[in-house]
């Protein structure tokens, strides 16, 4: 009786989790299928955040508000599955891009971030959707 049981939560639980992980796999289907579509800013980030990055999100979170079809990302560098990509930007740390994924051109925002978010927030907001509109 005890393995009957044992072997039914074990298939209870293989069942469940390949169901949630089919789901998650779909969702990020769709999200990826919107992301090819649109401009993106990505924000690079460690694992262990400073001040200034994460006021650089937060900054850049706001002045995307006024330009919906932009989507923002941000990427943990020191995390092995976005080990290529961080490689690709060249990004080892905070860094702040502008990426088309259709044509794979890219505008590096990281030395402007980190001059103007702490000292100029308008400035910042400004500066970067000047820039995405010029990208």
């Amino acid at each position: 009786m005890r393995k009957k049981l044992l072997t039914l939560a074990i298939i209870s639980v293989s069942l469940l989790f390949f169901s949630c992980n089919s789901q998650e796999q779909d969702k990020q289907s769709q999200i990826a299928k919107t992301e090819d579509s649109a401009i993106q800013l990505i924000q690079f980030h460690s694992e262990h955040r400073c001040k200034t990055c994460n006021l650089i999100e937060k900054l850049s979170k706001e002045a995307l508000e006024e330009l919906t079809d932009i989507v923002f990302k941000t990427i943990v560098v020191d995390d092995p599955k976005n080990e290529k990509l961080a490689e690709e930007f060249e990004a080892t740390g905070t860094a702040l891009f502008i990426y088309n994924p259709k044509t794979g051109k890219k505008k590096d925002l990281t030395d402007f971030a980190f001059m103007n978010a702490k000292s100029k927030p308008e400035i910042f907001k400004k500066g970067l959707i000047d820039a995405i509109h010029n990208f």
